[in-house]
């Protein structure tokens, strides 16, 4: 069931840079998922990922950073 995100509050990563746009948001507030959605169309299209696959895919992407 997808969740209801009319009401979401979005953040941005501490490590976006000042006012930039080109950025993806996460809204909190739901339990073992993780709604995501692009910072340039905020009424556009959000993804819902399941907790555990959004930090899998966190720990990806910061070892290849490495």
């Amino acid at each position: 069931m997808t969740p209801d995100l009319s009401t979401a509050v979005w953040r941005k990563s501490s490590y976006s840079e000042g006012g930039a746009n080109d950025c993806v948001e996460v809204a909190d507030g739901y339990p073992g998922l993780v709604p995501v959605r692009d910072s340039k169309v905020p009424y556009g299209p959000r993804l819902v990922f399941g907790a555990t696959s959004w930090a899998s895919f966190l720990t990806e992407m910061k070892s290849e950073l490495r």
